[in-house]
């Protein structure tokens, strides 16, 4: 409170008959009790997964040579891999390493924070489920989840991970066989990204990248997208209803061009390799039928910058 002072310079109505007296008011203490901090706090962070997981990398940290190894992992194992992505931006810069450099297999249930600021060359798998925030500004890499082998449920009637995934992410790939909760998305900026359901908001903020949706959505999707491309298969052709236009700045059409069609089969294809999901086998197999239920989210604005770029680059 010694610190803190009333601004005089604040002349305004709102500040008639303001005492902040007991906010700037000295506690009467001994001495002896202390009203800073006088010791360290330890924050575990020696102890913590990503140090285990830099002493396995170090093979591919010191000699780009590949290395794979299966952990098991808890949810108070919070911001895995995000310290071993800042080795590698430290000794390998943007660009980081080759794809599928660094793979670690994790079973269990991941905490916070999952694969935040991951960085390229690094991949990572969870059998099991993840917590909110997952790919957090990631910039590369990919990460899988995908139920235990023995899980006796359906996948897209679950939820595998939290909410307000890939928030301010910039490159890299996720897919999640399940549904994500809420905010999926929000303010992706430049990662590609397959789930099989998604709670409320959406890809809100989203200005890059590309979203699929294998399943349902809750409301308000695509509030505030500028940029970046979803799809999302609308088989009870009701998806409209869930969608945020209320200046008409999004673009809802049928996936119908070739390099859509092209660009959803092979985001769809990956998905079923990665996490051998039964809900793409099935969109896959009855693809003629299946592909024309798929809906297209973008915004005008992005729409027409795509078009004058696609015009200046075929003028040059």
């Amino acid at each position: 409170m010694d610190r803190l002072d009333i601004q005089s310079a604040v002349d305004h109505w709102k500040t008639a008959g303001m005492d902040l007296t007991p906010l700037l008011t000295q506690p009467n203490v001994a001495d002896s009790v202390a009203r800073r901090r006088v010791t360290s706090q330890d924050h575990g962070l020696t102890t913590i997964l990503d140090r285990k997981l830099i002493a396995l990398a170090q093979p591919a940290l010191e000699s780009g040579e590949s290395v794979s190894h299966a952990l098991g992992i808890r949810n108070s194992d919070r911001t895995t891999a995000t310290m071993l992505s800042g080795d590698i931006a430290r000794k390998f810069g943007e660009a980081g390493l080759p794809a599928d450099t660094i793979r670690f297999d994790f079973t269990g249930s991941a905490g916070q924070s999952f694969g935040c600021f991951l960085a390229p060359g690094i991949t990572l798998t969870v059998e099991g489920d993840v917590n909110d925030y997952l790919g957090k500004g990631m910039a590369g890499g990919r990460i899988v989840v995908y139920p235990p082998r023995t899980a006796p449920f359906d996948p897209t009637e679950n939820i595998i991970a939290g909410n307000t995934l890939l928030y301010g992410a910039t490159g890299g790939e996720v897919f999640l066989r399940g549904v994500a909760g809420e905010r999926f998305g929000v303010r992706n900026s430049g990662a590609t990204a397959v789930v099989e359901g998604a709670g409320d908001h959406c890809c809100e903020y989203m200005t890059g990248g590309v979203v699929v949706v294998l399943g349902k959505t809750g409301r308000n999707f695509a509030a505030g997208m500028s940029g970046g491309v979803a799809y999302v298969w609308d088989k009870d052709g009701n998806f409209e209803d869930y969608l945020n236009d209320n200046h008409g700045l999004i673009t809802l059409e049928t996936v119908s061009e070739a390099h859509d069609v092209e660009a959803l089969h092979t985001l769809i294809s990956r998905h079923l390799e990665y996490t051998r999901s039964d809900r793409a086998a099935v969109l896959l197999q009855n693809w003629a039928m299946t592909q024309g239920q798929f809906k297209k989210v973008i915004s005008k604005e992005y729409l027409r910058a795509q078009a004058e770029l696609a015009s200046a680059t075929a003028g040059a």
